[in-house]
């Protein structure tokens, strides 16, 4: 690892960070949009297949111009940001929010599929019982869910970390500010001599996921024996 740089190490911390961020402002939206296309009308579930379903069909740099376009310094819900001192286009926070909707559909799946594979007439026992929407669901379906959410938090965490289309086209790669570890990557790929130092980050890239596959395992498997209420 002796190829890399300060400028590198910082990248790799800030892609954790944009990475972290992503994940935990999405999931709780994620779960929302699980549940709506889990039990909602069918017009609402269509509707919501094909906001969620975008980010994956759309080329990356096309989802970023078009943050760029909502979110950037004169953009319809940019420029009343900056107003109240919120500011996303080039800077960490616009990165997260860029890793956090290319992740979301990611995020999105294994929630829905995990709400969609509970019994429903133990919902249904619990209403008839008088227990209100909001305790169901944090007594009853959040739980029995709890290992399709801890496997959209991680698939999220991981698609944030590696994400570079829309990051680089709504941010760019701004040293210290911007500059993710996709973007290092790419931009050592690029400058001659620094074959080395590409490899380097790589690794660290794959180090990175490993971990994130073996953590994503461990909390599995806690979260199935949670929802089954084995010790």
């Amino acid at each position: 690892m002796s190829a890399l740089t300060p400028e590198d190490w910082a990248a790799v911390a800030l892609s954790l960070k944009v990475a972290l961020a992503a994940t935990a402002f999405g999931l709780p939206l994620a779960l929302l949009t699980a549940m709506a296309q889990a039990r909602g009308r069918y017009a609402v579930r269509v509707l919501l297949d094909g906001l969620v379903t975008l980010p994956l069909v759309l080329p990356p740099v096309a989802t970023g111009y078009v943050l760029l376009l909502l979110f950037g310094r004169r953009g319809a819900i940019g420029a009343l940001l900056e107003k109240v001192g919120i500011a996303f286009a080039f800077d960490w926070t616009g990165a997260a929010l860029a890793a956090g909707v290319m992740a979301f559909p990611l995020m999105v799946r294994p929630m829905r599929l995990a709400i969609e594979a509970l019994d429903r007439e133990v919902d249904e026992v619990a209403r008839t019982l008088g227990a209100r929407p909001l305790v169901r669901f944090f007594r009853i379906t959040l739980p029995l869910a709890l290992p399709g959410v801890a496997a959209g938090a991680i698939l999220g965490f991981a698609k944030a970390l590696g994400e570079f289309g829309a990051t680089i086209t709504f941010v760019a790669a701004i040293p210290g500010e911007t500059l993710t570890l996709p973007a290092a990557i790419y931009g050592a790929t690029q400058s001659p001599g620094d074959e080395a130092r590409a490899g380097a980050l790589c690794l660290v890239a794959a180090a990175i996921a490993v971990g994130a596959v073996l953590v994503s395992d461990a909390v599995g498997r806690m979260a199935t024996r949670a929802s089954r209420g084995a010790p």
